[in-house]
């Protein structure tokens, strides 16, 4: 049991100024029933609560998907740059939210955006070995020598890579999948051959897809299907 401006602050954008305030205008009901004080216990997963016609439902935690676009940060707050969290609904806003791993400032594709720390660390754990799967574009003809350096590990000025998989889709466009996170690591993998990445996208961690009707800058939140999807 909780107090009910407590439960309604914490799942929406209201204050507990606005609740009482909304609480005095009878716009706040529990199970039906209009409320007259903005302090009584309620019971989150039980009561039955409605603020303006809207029914609060309880997440102790959100997870959110997003198509990252170019030019945003991976981070929570930056001084300088626009961050992956300015691309989250207002909704959401009240939360603690933070990006569970990170894109490189110019890559695109799929990010997972939550506040729920344990979820992040299991996902991001060097441990978990969790794969990480990329459209890339590059300067120059793909080749095979490439693939075998992929497939071999290649050596970069922090230590040898483990081995990656490169798929060659086209002229110069393959499929990279990883299961470490380094440091700029295809860029500086396809550099050890003489290439610039032109164009990077997460298509895929673990065993979930970047959704094809998920456009870039869109936010929506993992179904339950697609969260456990991620967590298996």
């Amino acid at each position: 049991m909780e107090r009910l401006d407590k439960f309604i602050s914490s799942q929406t954008n209201y204050s507990r100024k606005d609740i009482k305030d909304l609480v005095k205008k009878k716009q706040v009901l529990v199970n039906g029933e209009v409320v007259l004080k903005s302090d009584i216990k309620v019971d989150n997963l039980v009561d039955k609560i409605v603020v303006c016609g809207e029914e609060i439902i309880f997440k102790k935690y959100v997870y959110l998907m997003l198509n990252k676009p170019k030019g945003y940060v991976s981070a929570s707050f930056d001084k300088n740059d626009k961050t992956v969290i300015d691309l989250v609904p207002d909704i959401y806003k009240h939360r603690n939210l933070f990006p569970a791993g990170r894109l490189d400032k110019d890559t695109t594709g799929l990010m997972i955006i939550t506040d729920d720390g344990e979820f992040a660390h299991n996902i991001l754990a060097p441990n978990k070995h969790i794969s990480k799967t990329y459209n890339v574009t590059i300067d120059i003809d793909m080749n095979e020598d490439m693939v075998l350096g992929f497939k071999n590990g290649v050596n970069l000025s922090d230590g040898e890579c483990k081995s990656a998989s490169l798929e060659i889709t086209g002229k110069n466009t393959g499929i990279v999948i990883l299961t470490e996170g380094r440091y700029h690591q295809i860029k500086r993998m396809f550099g050890c051959f003489g290439a610039k990445v032109v164009e990077l996208e997460r298509i895929k961690m673990g065993n979930f897809t970047l959704p094809s009707d998920l456009k870039q800058g869109d936010v929506r939140e993992f179904t339950k299907e697609e969260l456990e999807s991620v967590r298996s």
